[in-house]
């Protein structure tokens, strides 16, 4: 009989981090308040009159990887798990506020927590499940057939 090893990949809090890392910078790289984005890059290139086929192609490469992330979290979350993770980060926004720990009311600061919290949001939905395996042993699968 053949032995069955397995994995490490993907588990653990690495697996957790590097795909949270990936969907935060996805969230960063498309949009951002520091002026460095996707978004920035084409708005000075419009203005600029020079578009071109380098810019067709990131916002492609881009598409790809938020209808990946997006699919992705809405499969393993569903919208019930969406609505509750989002409910969760934004109270623990609101108490972060009252606890004093964050204090700039800035649109700038608001603007890099919505992210971050999209973010950390999206890598869950990458993560979450690894993590129901984990807690419950029962194992997330699509049931449908694409043929």
């Amino acid at each position: 009989m053949a032995e069955v090893t397995r994995s490490p990949e993907g588990r653990g809090l690495g697996g957790f981090g590097l795909r949270l890392i990936a969907a935060l910078i996805m969230v960063f790289a498309t949009w951002n308040p520091s002026g460095h984005s996707f978004v920035d890059w084409v708005m000075d290139g419009w203005g600029a009159d020079s578009l071109g086929a380098v810019h067709a192609f990131f916002a492609v490469v881009l598409l790809i990887g938020w209808v990946i992330l997006l699919r992705a979290t809405f499969n393993s979350l569903g919208m019930l798990g969406l609505v509750l993770g989002g409910a969760l980060l934004g109270v623990t926004v609101w108490l972060l506020f009252d606890l004093g720990v964050l204090r700039d009311h800035s649109a700038s600061f608001i603007s890099w927590v919505v992210l971050t919290c999209v973010g950390i949001l999206l890598g869950i939905g990458l993560s979450w499940s690894y993590v129901w395996k984990r807690l419950t042993g029962q194992v997330d699968v699509d049931d449908f057939d694409r043929d």
